[in-house]
């Protein structure tokens, strides 16, 4: 089987970069581990995802958006707080106000349930073939075509090899792409909670010694939890029943949103930081986590993802006008060179908030605490974080414009 590009991962990144080279003009394979019934589970798991108003745009121009525009809660403000669990927040805040940018709303919650079908049913386009419940066994790259052995023996070929296969990329594996990485000995704890009194679009970080909590708007009275705490501590948690969790999370949570329930279902994950040497190889590129996994302290993940996707899109499109093999050194070099000193940025800004921020040291308190107070007084510095949020400073492909 032939194809300009094959794709390994159907998760979120691999679909979405299916549908934009498929829109482009090129024919795209993409190979999915997970069978689609797994894909398309409509059962509320507590899972959401802050997209950034850029990322929107893109969802928008690859026709994704209108199938989970009813379910997404715009995020109008943000405010980021430090303190202890049973203290309160410190007095000194950052308070982000969308109202401070003209574009509208910083980004969007949309729930996992609704967005990730949405992504599976874009791959029915003409140029895609979908191959569900499949993996990876071989690939090789060193010569005019890349070659990929599945697990059921089939082979295919192509111009260029992405790999959207997470942390763990078996893609960059097998091109010898090495990464560099450390584990931050913290859970993130994931669920969603009801509470009684509304949350006006505003999505809330407290940061505590253990780790950050953030509370992110979902529609409804109803919020989304990613709490970031010490391993030992967060795998307790898990190990909980409902009632004793929310006993265990109010006093972190607070009371500014009433009484509070769980919805859904709780997750944990270790969080770590993991960066590949290299976004590319012979015939191949990563993409999202399997070029850079970040701490989830600002909700940059899939953002970061998604601009990898827009850039490779864009750079084997206008490769291909140009009449260039797509997956040639010196086409792969652009996105190289385009995408490589953000990741990175964002992996190191990441890792230096959650190391300055989770921690109980009285002068770092202070010391932090003070630099909110400044950075939430001077406008300008407000509007660049605003807009960093939005994903309105960095090179925007085409497709975020």
């Amino acid at each position: 089987m032939d194809s300009d590009l094959i794709i390994v991962g159907g998760g979120l990144n691999g679909p979405a970069l299916a549908t934009a080279a498929a829109q482009a003009g090129l024919r795209v394979i993409i190979v999915d581990a997970q069978p689609t019934a797994t894909h398309r589970d409509r059962d509320f798991d507590g899972r959401a995802y802050a997209l950034s108003l850029t990322s929107v745009r893109m969802l928008r121009r690859l026709g994704i958006w209108n199938a989970v525009a009813e379910q997404a809660q715009p995020m109008r403000d943000i405010k980021v707080t430090d303190g202890r669990a049973g203290e309160g927040a410190s007095p000194w805040m950052m308070h982000f106000d969308h109202a401070e940018i003209e574009e509208g709303p910083m980004g969007w919650l949309v729930e996992d349930r609704h967005l990730r079908p949405a992504l599976l049913d874009a791959l029915t386009h003409a140029r895609i073939t979908h191959l569900p419940g499949r993996s990876v066994t071989a690939q090789d790259t060193s010569g005019a075509r890349a070659q990929v052995t599945l697990d059921d023996g089939q082979t295919l070929t192509a111009a260029l090899v992405v790999g959207c296969d997470g942390r763990g990329s078996g893609t960059a594996r097998r091109a010898g792409i090495a990464r560099t990485g450390w584990d931050y000995g913290q859970l993130a704890v994931v669920c969603a909670v009801e509470h009684d009194l509304p949350h006006r679009g505003i999505a809330h970080q407290f940061f505590m010694p253990g780790g950050p909590l953030a509370i992110l708007p979902l529609t409804g009275n109803r919020s989304s939890i990613v709490w970031s705490e010490e391993a030992t501590r967060a795998r307790a948690m898990t190990e909980m029943d409902d009632a004793a969790f929310i006993e265990a999370l109010k006093p972190a949570f607070g009371s500014f949103l009433g009484d509070i329930r769980l919805a859904g279902k709780r997750h944990a994950y270790p969080l770590g930081l993991t960066l590949a040497h290299s976004l590319t190889g012979p015939r191949v590129a990563l993409v999202g986590d399997a070029a850079h996994g970040i701490h989830p302290i600002a909700g940059q993940g899939l953002n970061a993802g998604l601009r990898d996707v827009a850039a490779l899109a864009q750079v084997i499109e206008d490769a291909r006008q140009r009449g260039q093999d797509i997956g040639s050194a010196t086409v792969l070099q652009e996105y190289q060179h385009w995408r490589r000193f953000d990741t990175v940025k964002l992996a190191l800004a990441t890792d230096a908030f959650n190391r300055i921020f989770s921690n109980d040291n009285t002068l770092m308190r202070g010391l932090r605490d003070l630099c909110m107070g400044v950075v939430n007084a001077i406008p300008g510095m407000r509007r660049g974080f605003i807009r960093e949020a939005a994903g309105l400073n960095s090179t925007l492909p085409r497709l975020m414009r």
